[in-house]
């Protein structure tokens, strides 16, 4: 659909008489993150559920490599695609960059939201914190893991274009990102090799997202937030240690901080599902959401 000058592609799933519920993914990262089943279940519980592809990401416009867009930007589509459905108002459920993009829209845009869901997400540590984090684009406040830092160098010298090398470097990403929980290597492929089909240049997308950011700091304006506010975090995100969900749950009145146990810095496995929605849906979860 045509969006702020741009072709954006999202989907949507169940009824739209049903309050509308707005995926948000994170960084360069297309609706596939989402998984469809996860989809189908919120919508199950009485929500509109859409999701979209970032710019720059899976089917939505690409852009050249150094596109001068920004978090703001992002922010904008988002509320382009409510625009677009003529939905004058959402619950937001947004995970890292898209957790983000959900609380500058909260602050913003106040009359846009119903509800918000942040998952895997910061807001910054406030000037109590050591060190100060630089809104949302920083990183973690410890140095990472061996791994993860392994990790970074592989992703930069991949070469994006060659789909077994891009599958295997985003498997390799998530692993190292997730937990116990995270879905074994066949799942991962499959999903991998769905982002990848669905995408045009992955390393140039990667690298305009981060180039963009998140825009200007949000931190302080977080405590004029009156939308009721839940906050899921992993308790192994190493990208976000538990002091940022904390700081979250400080600066917003009335949120409330509801850990994921054994998940990492992911969107939400299967195996905590159960719990996921029943804290997103304010009522008990499917009965049949598979265990762990």
């Amino acid at each position: 659909m045509p969006v702020n000058g741009i072709q954006v592609c999202l989907e949507t799933f169940g009824e739209r008489t049903e309050p509308p519920l707005l995926l948000l993914a994170g960084e360069a990262s297309s609706m596939d993150w989402w998984d469809d089943e996860f989809c189908r279940r919120l919508a199950a519980g009485g929500r509109f559920v859409i999701r979209y592809d970032h710019r720059d990401t899976g089917r939505s416009s690409a852009f050249p490599a150094g596109a001068a867009y920004s978090g703001v930007d992002l922010m904008n589509d988002a509320l382009g695609v409510l625009d677009a459905l003529g939905v004058p108002a959402a619950h937001l459920v947004g995970l890292s960059l898209g957790g983000a993009l959900a609380q500058r829209i909260a602050v913003e845009q106040p009359h846009r939201v119903l509800s918000l869901t942040l998952i895997a997400t910061s807001a910054g540590l406030g000037p109590d914190a050591t060190p100060v984090l630089a809104g949302v684009a920083a990183v973690a406040v410890r140095t990472p893991p061996a791994t993860e830092v392994r990790v970074r160098a592989t992703t930069d010298e991949v070469d994006w274009s060659n789909r077994r090398a891009a599958v295997t470097c985003l498997i390799t990403e998530i692993r190292a990102r997730g937990g116990p929980f995270t879905p074994d290597e066949p799942q991962l492929r499959r999903l991998a090799e769905r982002v990848f089909d669905r995408s045009g240049d992955l390393g140039t997308s990667r690298a305009n997202h981060r180039r963009a950011g998140y825009g200007p700091p949000v931190r302080d304006r977080l405590a004029a937030i009156e939308a009721p506010t839940l906050i899921l975090h992993g308790t192994l995100d190493q990208r976000f240690p538990a002091e940022h969900p904390r700081e979250l749950a400080r600066v917003i009145p009335g949120s409330r901080l509801v850990w994921l146990e054994g998940v990492g810095h992911e969107v939400p496995p299967r195996a905590v599902w159960s719990q996921v929605l029943t804290e997103i849906l304010g009522e008990p979860a499917d009965p049949l959401t598979p265990a762990a």
